[in-house]
């Protein structure tokens, strides 16, 4: 048999490396028929291909073997054994198989049987092949220590991780060849193998000298044992896994940016997140500039203005920085503050960069130091004070729109950036970009939101009689946006005052211009001195409308920008200083808040009313009576209402700080937000503080008048003695005429009950109400016709006209001006 392997290896067909013909390969299908059969199998056993092939692989066999030795082959994916089999020539033969169950995905399944014809015994030359192996390695630094744990063998590759012959090694023991933590845990870890027994596993990091770059070790430490098992030395193994775990920390890096980079749309905040990152993992420093350009673009003026598309002019360029980072405490590396813009020169590294669009890697040797120093002396003196070797400037890009720089500066790290640096730059770089394009795309949109919020409530609270008044309006931090959130004071006939607060439930632009749209309307509809309840329902048509108008495929209230159903809420109350009497109605808004005079907090029973916008539900109203000096807190939820706690534990908390002691009512609306609410409140937030005045019944004056025409005179008579009570006879001619033509018009087309009211405060008003429920119109008159120019001239003498409907008819005012009294008079 040997002389035929022999012959064989001899006549081995020219390019065959491998000898073929030195295995027996044959394959049998799972109904053990022979499919495949090679030369090595003809060699072995006697027979051709053409003799063999597709008879059963039992008949090779030199005795059948009983079923219940067999193993269970289908469930097996390969089996290996010694088989008995016959050779053509009659012989027994014990041969060792391998037997490979082959299952591919087309279906066939065989079996695939290997045996070797040749290498079955050791060779001299074997020791040899062992020896070499070890010595020459590439993959693996090996070294082997005897029982007192001094070096006796080391390979090429360990010799080249520590740059030390094996000569210069041999007799020594680790933590004498490498004098660093590596040593001193490789040296631990041979100990115990020599106590236990055991291998042992370590990782450790080794910088060769002359060389920048740190690797990364794993190191096994194994026993070496004779058959006996006795135990001679320690066999160490280090494999460099330095591309592995700068993968594998680059891939942790990654990871870490995408979780902290862009937690808030804040630009700087962001920036300041990307630079974190990159200190001390990737670079010793790191920065982020911006362009002054776009600081431009946070004028609301310049909205639609395009962003900057990079750098194209020659010359120095402005930068401003918005984020840096050190490992070192106080940032000596930066001669920039936070905030500050400064001067890059032609060709320096952010500049380069900027022009071009593309990273630069640069290693700040002698010429490249020159060449700083002639454009900026300070940097360049930083740069030899520090040791700065290299540094990576990448451009912030983000769609298509050039941001800034950020560059990062390597000292005390010993290795340069690498080009595997500068790819992962770039990639947390571009991540960041992104983030800070997104926050400052936000940040001028919110500011338009806000600006359009704001420019839409009151400027200024309007001067009245009825109520003191105080009031707030903060929106939501930046992750909700801004909403719809309002108030308003609407002065309204007869001294009384309207106070409204509402909330548009949603956030964005469209539910600021929707607020406006709605306090608009509620404007218009107090004008016309509807009462709460009506009012309401009137506005309620209009949400419904508003809604129809969004979409009329949606469900009323339903606005795109939300995604779902959503609504508004209000609140609106009268009230009348004469009377001391307030009449309130809601709609889904939270129930005011009063406090008494005497420091007792608490709520208005008030009806709960449907959301605006639902349709078809009515609201009703309900009166209070308020003594002088009560204080009405009307609010929205934002302030009451937050995660960490439920409406009804803010409404209690805002009832105790509303009996607090405050030098005003501005002061107790600041008090108030302080205590209740976050430094970014989830929601917005719109407070309406009212204490209540009255007018002493000094300052009104009534009269019933008899439906006589007769009666006006008389009528005319006391208001004129009235006004010169009042020391105001400067008004005494416009009151006359104002009272004798709307009591005259009450006697002819209305219907009595007829009463006249003076009432006498920053104003003189002049109310006339009768039991008629047709107001009059404004007309002008031709110049034939013996009416209708009463109610003109009535306008034309009086700063405010206008009608209200009461319960039992209507009531015509007229308002003039009074001219301020002297100095040291008082009104």
């Amino acid at each position: 048999m040997d002389q035929r392997i022999a012959a064989g290896r001899a006549t081995r067909p020219l390019g065959d490396v491998v000898g073929e013909a030195l295995t027996a390969r044959v394959t049998v299908d799972e109904g053990g028929a022979v499919t495949g059969w090679n030369a090595g199998a003809e060699q072995l056993l006697g027979y051709s291909a053409a003799q063999i092939l597709g008879r059963p692989a039992a008949d090779l066999l030199a005795e059948a073997i009983p079923a219940e030795d067999l193993p269970p082959f289908a469930d097996l994916p390969r089996w290996h054994g010694k088989v008995s089999v016959r050779h053509r020539d009659g012989r027994r033969l014990e041969i060792k198989v391998i037997a490979h169950h082959r299952t591919p995905e087309t279906g066939t399944r065989e079996w695939f049987l290997v045996s070797p014809l040749t290498g079955q015994k050791p060779l001299p030359d074997d020791e040899a092949l062992v020896s070499w192996s070890f010595a020459q390695s590439p993959c693996c630094a090996l070294a082997l220590y005897d029982t007192g744990l001094r070096l006796r063998r080391a390979n090429e590759e360990m010799e080249r991780s520590v740059a030390l012959t094996e000569d210069d090694m041999r007799g020594l023991r680790v933590n004498e060849i490498v004098d660093n933590p590596a040593g001193e845990l490789a040296e631990q870890s041979m100990t115990r193998v020599l106590e236990t027994g055991e291998p042992q596993y370590n990782e450790n990091f080794l910088r060769a000298p002359g060389e920048k770059r740190e690797h990364a070790w794993s190191v096994f430490l194994s026993p070496l044992r004779d058959r006996a098992g006795e135990l001679h030395g320690v066999c160490l193994s280090a494999h460099d896994m330095t591309e592995q775990h700068w993968a594998r920390k680059r891939l942790q890096l990654i990871a870490e940016a995408g979780r902290r980079i862009g937690s808030t749309l804040d630009v700087m905040r962001t920036a300041q997140e990307l630079t974190d990152v990159m200190v001390p993992e990737l670079a010793d420093f790191a920065s982020v500039d911006l362009l002054t350009s776009l600081d431009d673009l946070d004028d609301l003026h310049d909205l639609h203005e395009p962003p900057p598309d990079g750098v194209t002019t020659a010359g120095p360029v402005l930068l401003r920085r918005v984020a840096h980072q050190s490992l070192t405490p106080g940032v000596p590396e930066t001669v920039v503050a936070l905030g500050d813009v400064d001067e890059y020169p032609e060709g320096s590294a952010p500049v380069e960069t900027l022009r071009s669009g593309r990273a630069t890697l640069r290693e700040m040797n002698d010429a490249e130091i020159a060449k700083v120093t002639a454009r900026d002396p300070v940097r360049s003196a930083r740069v030899r004070e520090l040791g700065i070797h290299s540094v990576m400037a990448v451009p912030l890009s983000a769609r298509g729109t050039t941001l800034g720089v950020a560059v990062f500066v390597r000292y005390r790290h010993p290795e340069v950036f690498q080009q595997d640096d500068l790819v992962l730059a770039e990639e947390l770089v571009a991540r960041a970009a992104v983030c800070i394009d997104n926050a400052r795309r936000y940040t001028r949109e919110r500011g338009t939101a806000v600006m359009l919020q704001r420019s839409l409530l009151p400027q200024r609270l309007p001067e009245q009689a009825a109520v003191q008044v105080a009031s707030r309006y903060l929106p939501a931090g930046a992750h909700a946006g801004v909403g719809g959130d309002w108030f308003d004071v609407i002065p309204l006939s007869g001294a009384r005052v309207a106070l409204v607060v509402g909330d548009i439930v949603g956030h964005g632009l469209h539910a600021s211009a929707t607020m406006g749209r709605l306090r608009t309307a509620v404007r218009t509809l107090a004008d016309i001195d509807l009462p709460p309840d009506e009012l309401l329902t009137h506005l309620d048509d209009l949400v419904a409308r508003l809604s129809t108008e969004s979409g009329s495929d949606q469900p009323a209230g339903w606005y795109p920008e939300t995604g779902g159903e959503v609504g508004a809420t209000c609140l609106y109350a009268v009230y009348d200083p004469i009377s001391r009497r307030c009449s309130l109605a809601r709609a889904g808004h939270p129930v005011p808040l009063v406090v008494s005079p005497d420091g007792t907090a608490e709520l208005v029973d008030l009806p709960a009313g449907p959301p605006l916008g639902l349709g078809g539900l009515p609201f009703e109203a309900a009166e209070i009576d308020l003594a002088e000096g009560s204080l009405l807190a009307l609010y929205t939820d934002g302030l009451v209402e937050s995660r960490d706690r439920d409406i009804d534990d803010g409404v209690h908390r805002l009832g105790q700080l509303l009996t607090r002691q405050a030098p005003s009512l501005d002061a107790l609306c600041d008090t108030v937000l302080a205590d209740l609410l976050p430094q970014r409140p989830a929601d917005d937030v719109a407070l309406l503080l009212a204490r209540t005045r009255a007018l002493d019944a000094s300052q009104v004056a009534t009269w019933d008048v008899p439906a006589d025409p007769s009666a006006v005179a008389q009528t005319r008579k006391d208001a004129v003695a009235q006004i010169e009570a009042w020391g105001l006879d400067d008004a005494a001619f416009v009151t006359e005429l104002v009272v004798s033509e709307l009591v005259t018009n009450a006697i002819r087309h209305a219907e009595p009950p007829i009463q006249l009211r003076l009432i006498h405060e920053n104003t003189l008003i002049c109310e006339v109400s009768d039991g008629g429920s047709t107001a009059p119109h404004l007309r002008r008159a031709r110049t034939y016709d013996e009416g209708g120019r009463g109610l003109l001239l009535v306008a034309q003498l009086t700063q405010h006209w206008g009608t209200r409907q009461t319960t039992n008819g209507k009531t015509i005012w007229a308002e003039q001006t009074l001219e301020p009294p002297p100095p040291g008079q008082s009104p």
